[in-house]
């Protein structure tokens, strides 16, 4: 479980690709110490799991379902990405619960300057507009962000000077692909309203005794 709140970059020293899948050496370019192995850590805001570790710097290994549904697939050595270790229980939750699994790919559509911030649109596949709401969170490669204004398939974010200065977004601009993780709880809420909303359609509910004990009712 993540935050969405980018603790610094960092950049790809190493690519290993073998058929669909890869390996990826990152080093970090901020004070990563005490990495252990097994913990997980999010690079660009999808959970991989650490492999190996030295003086800051990491492997991970990116299956092939991971590469198709993030951009990881398109780094390469050099590439800069935002990093974040899981979250502690006890830490502050300053963004929002992010579970570092991507949701789908999104398009940076336009950049505008905004006073000191930014004003960037993004669109994004239509299905995924249900899970977007006005001054709600969404994470965008991993940054916890509020949105502005959101409609079918696109959503607005401004971005602060700090916000520029600590992540990737400094260097996006139009076309850029980046990854896309909407709000989990509206997730849950969704699935869990889907008994519910198939009765109200006329199909016979599979709400039941038995439903209800099992959801802890």
């Amino acid at each position: 479980m993540f935050t969405g709140l980018v603790m610094g970059l960092g950049r790809i020293a190493a690519v290993e690709a073998r058929g669909d899948e890869t390996r990826f050496r990152i080093k970090a370019l901020f004070a990563l110490e005490n990495i252990v192995l097994g913990e997980s850590i999010a690079v660009n805001g999808v959970c991989l799991t650490v492999e190996t570790a030295g003086q800051r710097e990491f492997s991970a290994y990116a299956s092939g379902e991971t590469l198709s549904c993030s951009n990881l697939g398109a780094l390469k050595i050099g590439s800069t990405v935002n990093l974040e270790r899981a979250l502690a229980l006890g830490d502050r939750l300053g963004g929002h619960l992010v579970s570092g699994h991507v949701d789908c790919l999104a398009k940076v559509a336009s950049v505008t300057p905004a006073g000191q911030s930014v004003k960037y649109r993004i669109t994004f596949p239509e299905e995924n507009s249900m899970f977007v709401v006005p001054k709600g969170s969404v994470a965008l490669d991993g940054i916890s962000l509020t949105v502005n204004e959101c409609g079918d398939g696109f959503l607005t974010v401004n971005i602060i000077p700090s916000t520029q200065g600590a992540t990737t977004i400094a260097g996006w601009k139009p076309g850029v692909v980046v990854n896309m993780e909407t709000d989990m709880l509206g997730k849950y809420v969704l699935r869990m309203l889907g008994p519910w909303k198939d009765a109200k359609a006329g199909k016979q509910s599979q709400i039941s005794e038995a439903f209800l004990r099992e959801h802890g009712f």
